[in-house]
């Protein structure tokens, strides 16, 4: 029995069943005394590990053998499972028959063996690698050990390499070696050393030659063939199990989930936005509940012939409501709403895009009606032909391709599939994917107006404790938030909160909102920085050339604040307001660059210097000029051309006009900055005494409004418009148009058939 059993350990170590907890729970303790540690740390040893191997398993068999289902495992060790007797079978009540696995269990099974095996073997290595072995040099070995004396003899290993025994120094406890090109020059090398040294014939170091495998130093090359190998036949067979239930689909045998879509079906319940809850982009609003409508009502379009457009995709600038727009498409809309991002679709492995897009479109097709939703797709969807071709773009290609088959390849008057999409970089997108047929409608979602600011700043104070009038606060910081997106206004709202209750206040103020506006606009305030009082009075001076210019401008932006106290990055910063305008002519573009320099201007006149707080200042000059030059043909030499550059980020391999054009193109540029210069430095020259008093002002208040620049140099000499109504004076209305077409305005309702009488 003893000899049987070490043959089944010897000859099928993977057949181990390490899993049974029975077992183990029952013998590890017993098994810990059958192995000493000095047993441990030869048992690896190349001379005795037989020996020790098989005393051990023999000692082993005795202890194990009082165990109970001793017996048992060891059948179960060479493959046998027989049952034991015919009381077994009937308490089992299984008939004798052995519950064959379902395909459910783990994907390894024999091969789990293997791996822990492997690790054991390894774990024990480490354990018991007492005398490691230590590669060392030439020079190591002749000063270390051949001039110390301490080298009994060595052995040349395979031809190969070196062993060094000996008997002492500087490596007790380790086995050193080196390696050698060739045995002639070892033994050319040796024998010189030894003559160096004075050695005798008689004293020379006896040299072995040996022909052996060394496991302890042959481990990591032999790990380092069989992992990969190991991989290979686990992935073989792997795909082979799996191959089955993947439907033939390339990768989802290989690599199991690999080719599924990660797309995920939207329950209605767990959406918590409406279209209510979206404001400041009506237009678009209007076009998305035309979709939610036809799902829901489709027979008043078929009534006329019409079709739905295949798919909507949603543009504009970030964080202005695009993705907002599609979850309230989910929230709304009584059809299952699918949704994925782009960049799911792209992974390490070549052919997981297109399968996940096929998978996608098949779960689309199956619970129609339905919605399929694409965030972010220009990480799929970008042009295809560009410059490179290998790896991750050709495999950005392939999916794109298969979207454009899925998107043109069903018919949405059977299936009622719609698609929709969302990006801010519709200038990247492939042209074949915007063409009607797969994405029929362009939906701009801009940053909203006054307006729809107003609307927007409706929204999200109603969650808000404040004892202010909503509407009236709504207009006023719409007011004051010119430019900012739905995100932007989002953020304001709860930095408003936040502050409140850093305060410790009961509500939130009027106070709270405008530190949240200008913490969003300028970054934290920096109380705590410590400027230099000379670097203080420069701030303030540099901060009143930007006022003054800007008062006295026509074209500038009405001042709203100026303050001295460093925020984010900045020392300081000068708050406009901005009007609602969609175009500029070249005054009004001059006056901007003006009052953009007079913070650099208004140091050279006072102190006779400049210093780098300008920087950002001369980069915003710069790029006005540049776009005027460029872009919007101002320029009297360059004429009324306009130029496509390249986008911020976007690597340019090439100008789109010559080097000629280039250097007239930098010297206009030149010419309007140096204009621009002259003319704000002769109006700050005018107005000296106006730059101390604000600057004297800001040194003892550090932050001055417009009612404290009114009071200082007088009111401004233009007319201004600075609060809401003002704003919106002649626009049609104080509030932002939500009326929905006659159409439309049962969207939320499904209409009865109507049924004609028998």
């Amino acid at each position: 029995m003893l000899r049987s059993t070490r043959i089944a350990i010897l000859t099928r170590p993977w057949s181990l069943r390490l899993s049974s907890r029975k077992f183990a729970s029952t013998t590890l303790k017993t098994m810990n005394p059958i192995l000493t540690k000095k047993e441990l740390r030869l048992l690896m040893s190349q001379d005795k590990f037989l020996t020790i191997f098989f005393s051990k398993i023999e000692q082993a068999t005795k202890v194990l053998s009082a165990s109970s289902g001793w017996e048992k495992w060891i059948k179960d060790l060479q493959g046998e499972k027989k049952e034991s007797s015919t009381e077994e079978k009937k308490s089992t009540g299984s008939g004798g028959s052995e519950k064959k696995p379902d395909g459910k269990g783990p994907l390894l099974g024999e091969w789990q063996n293997i791996a822990v095996a492997v690790g054991v073997i390894g774990i024990l290595y480490a354990l018991t690698d007492s005398q490691s072995y230590k590669e060392i040099s030439w020079k190591e070995f002749f000063h270390d050990c051949l001039e110390a004396g301490v080298v009994d003899r060595l052995e040349v290993v395979n031809k190969r390499w070196v062993r060094i025994v000996h008997s002492g120094g500087k490596y007790v406890g380790q086995q050193p070696y080196f390696n050698i090109g060739s045995v002639d020059s070892f033994e050319r090398s040796l024998a010189a050393a030894q003559m160096h040294l004075g050695y005798e014939a008689d004293q020379q170091i006896p040299v072995l030659y040996k022909e052996e495998f060394d496991f302890k130093r042959e481990l990591p090359t032999i790990i380092s063939w069989l992992f990969p190998l190991f991989l290979i036949v686990y992935f073989v067979r792997m795909s082979r199990r799996m191959s089955g239930g993947a439907g033939g689909g390339g990768l989802g045998g290989m690599f199991g989930g690999f080719g599924s879509s990660t797309a995920r079906v939207i329950n209605k319940e767990d959406i918590k936005v409406a279209f209510k809850d979206v404001a400041g982009c009506e237009e678009a609003k209007i076009e998305i509940m035309e979709f939610v409508n036809f799902l829901k009502n489709p027979q008043q379009y078929k009534n006329l012939g019409a079709k739905i457009p295949k798919g909507a995709i949603l543009t504009g600038p970030p964080g202005t409501g695009k993705t907002l727009l599609a979850k309230a498409t989910a929230g709304e809309a009584n059809v299952p709403f699918i949704t994925v991002s782009g960049s799911e679709f792209l992974e390490m492995f070549v052919g997981v895009g297109p399968a996940r897009v096929r998978d996608m479109f098949a779960m689309a097709r199956k619970n129609a009606p339905c919605i399929l939703f694409i965030d972010e797709i220009d990480a799929v969807g970008r042009k295809r032909g560009g410059k490179g071709g290998m790896g991750g773009h050709s495999e950005q290609e392939n999916t794109l391709n298969q979207l454009l088959v899925e998107m043109d390849g069903f018919s949405t008057d059977e299936s009622n599939v719609i698609v929709m999409a969302a990006t801010n970089r519709v200038d990247i997108l492939d042209s074949a994917l915007l063409r009607p047929g797969r994405f029929d409608r362009q939906i701009y979602v801009p940053v909203p107006d006054i307006k729809g600011r107003a609307s927007i700043f409706r929204v999200h104070l109603t969650p808000l404790k404040t004892s202010l009038d909503k509407i009236a606060l709504s207009r006023k910081l719409a007011a004051h938030t010119p430019g900012f997106s739905g995100a932007d206004i989002s953020n304001v709202c709860n930095e408003a909160a936040l502050i409140a209750a850093r305060d410790a206040n009961d509500e939130i103020t009027m106070k709270n909102f405008e530190m949240a506006i200008e913490r969003v606009v300028a970054g934290m305030e920096k109380k705590s920085q410590v400027l230099q009082p000379e670097e203080k009075r420069t701030v303030a001076y540099h901060e009143a050339g930007h006022a003054i210019a800007g008062w006295f401008l026509q074209f500038a932006d009405p001042l709203l604040k100026v303050s001295i106290i460093p925020r984010g990055k900045g020392l300081g910063y000068a708050q406009y307001l901005p009007k609602e305008q969609y175009l500029y002519s070249t005054e009004q573009l001059l006056d901007r660059m003006c009052m953009t320099l007079g913070g650099r201007v208004s140091e050279e006149i006072v102190f006779g210097r400049i210093t780098t707080g300008a920087q950002d200042d001369l980069q915003k000059v710069t790029q006005m000029a540049y776009a005027q030059v460029v872009k919007y043909g101002m320029s009297k030499k360059i004429g009324p051309l306009s130029f496509e550059t390249a986008q911020p980020g976007e690597m340019a391999f090439d100008k789109p006009y010559s080097e000629a054009t280039a250097q007239l193109i930098d010297q206009e540029v030149r010419d309007m900055v140096n204009h621009a210069l002259t003319r704000t430095r002769e109006l700050l020259m005018s107005k000296r005494d106006d730059i101390e008093k604000v600057a004297a002002r800001l040194l003892e208040k550090e932050i001055l409004s417009r009612e404290d620049m009114i009071e200082l140099v007088g009111k401004r000499p233009f007319g201004e418009k600075h609060t809401y109504e003002e704003m919106v004076e002649g626009t049609g209305g104080m509030d932002e148009d939500t009326n929905l077409p006659k159409g439309l305005k049962d969207w939320n309702k499904e209409k009865r058939k109507e049924t004609a009488p028998a």
